[in-house]
């Protein structure tokens, strides 16, 4: 008899274990914690960082005024404030030692529950989490359209002299302007399709965004050269549109290059041509090119002969 007393009060203890088992598991389902803080954030001078959570009740029977999140950071809990955001968002500005670009952390979140006319205080929490300082990140690009030659801005944060963007996998040339700064000229590619441009360095490829490429024309006069060597002769270049800010570089190449001397052909901010002046060089014969442009390419040919 003594031991199936025993047993009985095992079976009592055991079954009163399991409904409280129950009802924790219950109590951490009655609330539901979001981490609303992305997993990269970009550094700032203050180093001060804002970490986000939403706490969303998923019945009626958490209490009204009672939801206390906190945010445990390197070993500290402190509370977490209201947000103007919206109802059940909850914030917290924490500032980063110096030296670091990371930062680790988890939720916990106490509320009272009613049940039956029965009131406890439980706790829930999220699992440990962290968020990584960007030292070097994009912005945006300054317009997302343009025609061959176009100079466009990209804004951002930790540029260097070695950045390059690249129009999918086609490098375009970059002017480094400043940290926060950096342009491109848009390369001789293809007309009316978008290209997805990315930063490259040593430090890897960051996605910048989508840039569409608009048909133009171009026209040359005079159409043809005809120089002797050491002898000059000017060379206007006129596109439909005025230059943008920063102007419109028209990349010239030439397959007699030691036959042609000429200068970089930029139009200039506000204008629609560009006058420059070729010299002849060594004897030879061939064409300048130029991408792009019409039906593709413009061509004008070149023919160098001797004083």
């Amino acid at each position: 008899m003594h031991t199936n007393q025993i047993s009985l009060a095992r079976k009592i203890l055991l079954g009163l274990g399991a409904v409280l088992a129950l009802a924790m598991l219950s109590g951490c389902d009655t609330v539901v914690l979001t981490n609303l803080t992305p997993a990269s954030l970009p550094e700032n001078p203050s180093q001060i960082y804002t970490i986000t959570l939403r706490v969303t009740a998923k019945n009626d029977g958490v209490v009204a005024g009672t939801v206390k999140p906190h945010i445990v950071v390197d070993g500290q809990i402190f509370p977490m404030n209201k947000s103007a955001l919206a109802e059940g968002i909850y914030e917290f500005d924490y500032q980063l030692p110096t030296g670091r670009d990371q930062v680790a952390y988890y939720f916990l979140v106490n509320y009272d529950y009613e049940s039956n006319g029965s009131r406890v205080t439980r706790e829930t929490y999220t699992e440990a989490t962290s968020a990584h300082i960007v030292h070097r990140y994009v912005l945006s690009l300054e317009v997302n359209r343009g025609p061959v030659g176009a100079r466009i801005s990209v804004l951002g944060r930790g540029f260097t002299p070695q950045d390059v963007l690249y129009f999918d996998s086609t490098p375009a040339r970059t002017v480094f302007e400043s940290p926060n700064s950096i342009s491109l000229f848009v390369p001789a590619l293809e007309p009316n399709r978008n290209y997805k441009i990315t930063l490259g360095s040593s430090a890897g490829t960051s996605p910048v965004g989508t840039f569409r490429i608009d048909p133009s024309n171009l026209s040359v006069a005079p159409s043809s050269l005809a120089l002797r060597t050491g002898e000059r002769q000017p060379l206007t270049f006129t596109v439909p549109n005025a230059a943008a800010p920063g102007g419109l570089l028209l990349d010239v190449t030439t397959d007699v290059p030691e036959s042609v001397i000429m200068p970089e052909v930029i139009v200039p901010q506000g204008q629609t041509s560009v006058t420059i002046t070729v010299e002849g060089g060594k004897p030879g014969t061939g064409s300048l090119f130029l991408k792009g442009y019409g039906a593709g390419e413009v061509n004008v040919p070149v023919t160098v002969t001797a004083k």
